[in-house]
């Protein structure tokens, strides 16, 4: 290793060693025959001391240059102690130091009390990434996603990954179509939730499944969705009733605040119930805001909705619309009301989980009944086509398939709403800009010719021009 401490582990403990570490100079200001440097990495600053013999350099170096030193430790006059700094009691008096690189002027500000346009911030994210409110959301993010994993693991759930390169299927938003090099003609699409595969696995056997699972679907941003692609808990159980999933994702939700926010505090346990019916005429929406205080930032509301209609009020094209999706389980009294005339009766097992006023997650106990699923196929329209689309699925439930259900949550959102963020864009470490676009990689961008001949591809505008010669 080129370092031996981090910069942010120091304290009086070290007093009197020598150390060597690395990171970036986060700012440097000589003072006569003297200088100092705040060292920074990812761990925090420590204050470095520089002599006469290093100072005649310093001119040359640069703001956040990377620099290896070796120097030692010592304990700060109690009258220069800087109580703003975790390592404020020491510095480290250098008697070696090493440019590794030296930095360019910067393309945007990184000191945190200084704005930038979010534009920059995302085309040099890499930057912006380096503030130390970025690296410490990307550190409650990795705390939160290990937290499910361990507990998760603890109740007997499997981690099993599903195909990135899948079918496209007509339901939800909008696919990301990749078209087949081997295959010509023909294209994968990316999943917009590993919905179908979940429910493939309780087929199988396993019985309790999760997966931090990037899900991508075409659809515009909003300030609590990123467009192109975002990540969930993806959970699924078997043998299990609608409740069962509740208790366990509540469970979840309040050990995970304990454990990992715990300056933030939920108002009220268990979290409340409220049906679908009830929440719209209170509230008028079925994502009520139910803090207390809606001004205090550390105040986290949670919700279950409940007894969401099967089907959405109004008919698409002559034809019912689910209201959660298409293998969400009908409630049992309601299973008469799958006809015609009287489906948008019918109540399903769908749950919503809502913070603050956003909904954070959704799920349902599914169709297990293969005669049920051609109902619903029927009752949204889906013609022998259509239903081919899910042939695997029917297929499948013809070989003895388990209660089951589940749900998923979004990771994104949910920690933009836990640590109070206006924006999605704040807790992902390179999100797409607003139009959908990765300001950092430039994408998306055109591809060679070559590459659009190999897959048998050819653009409309240059069909065109083609047609005219």
């Amino acid at each position: 290793m080129l370092k031996n401490f981090d910069c942010g582990e120091l304290t009086k403990k070290q007093a009197n060693k020598n150390v060597t570490l690395c990171g970036w100079v986060d700012s440097l200001r000589t003072h006569g025959k003297i200088g100092f440097i705040d060292l920074r990495d990812r761990s925090g600053t420590v204050q470095l001391f520089l002599d006469k013999k290093f100072t005649s350099n310093l001119k040359d170096l640069t703001r956040e240059s990377v620099i290896q030193i070796t120097g030692k430790v010592g304990a700060r006059p109690k009258n220069l102690v800087n109580r703003d700094m975790k390592t404020g009691d020491v510095e480290v008096k250098v008697a070696k130091l090493n440019v590794l690189t030296k930095a360019d002027p910067l393309p945007l500000e990184i000191d945190k009390n200084i704005e930038s346009l979010e534009e920059t911030r995302l085309k040099y994210r890499y930057l912006d990434l380096r503030r130390p409110e970025m690296q410490e959301k990307i550190e409650l993010r990795h705390k939160a996603i290990k937290f499910i994993r361990d507990f998760l693991d603890k109740k007997g759930f499997y981690e099993i990954t599903t195909p990135i390169l899948t079918k496209s299927t007509p339901e939800g938003a909008r696919d990301y179509l990749v078209p087949s090099r081997i295959h010509k003609g023909k294209f994968y699409a990316l999943p917009q939730s590993p919905q179908q595969y979940k429910q493939l696995l309780m087929v199988a056997g396993f019985e309790k499944y999760f997966q931090i699972a990037p899900c991508f679907r075409d659809e515009d941003a909003r300030a609590d969705r990123c467009p192109g692609e975002f990540y969930q808990l993806d959970l699924e159980m078997s043998f299990v009733e609608q409740e069962d999933i509740l208790k366990l994702t509540e469970k979840l939700f309040i050990e995970l605040i304990k454990k990992v926010f715990p300056g933030k505090k939920i108002s009220k346990t268990p979290f409340p119930r409220l049906k679908y019916k009830d929440c719209i005429k209170k509230y008028g929406t079925d994502k009520p805001d139910l803090r207390k205080n809606k001004k205090n930032e550390n105040e986290l509301a949670f919700c279950w909705v409940v007894d969401f209609p099967l089907f959405e009020e109004k008919l698409e094209k002559g034809h019912c619309a689910p209201k959660h999706h298409m293998f969400t389980m009908p409630k049992e009294e309601h299973l008469k009301y799958l006809n015609k005339k009287d489906a948008r009766k019918a109540l399903s097992y769908q749950h919503d989980l809502v913070l603050n006023g956003f909904e954070v997650g959704g799920g349902s106990i599914r169709i297990h009944d293969p005669k049920v699923q051609e109902k619903i196929f029927d009752l949204i329209g889906f013609d022998k086509k259509k239903k081919k689309y899910f042939s695997h699925m029917l297929d499948a439930f013809r070989y003895g398939v388990p209660v089951h259900g589940g749900i998923a949550p979004g990771l994104d959102r949910t920690l933009m709403v836990i640590l109070g963020e206006q924006s999605i864009r704040e807790v992902i470490a390179f999100p797409k800009s607003q139009d959908a676009k990765d300001l950092t990689m430039d994408a998306p961008s055109k591809v060679e010719k070559e590459q659009l001949e190999e897959l048998d591809l050819m653009l409309h505008s240059d069909l065109k021009k083609y047609l005219k010669k």
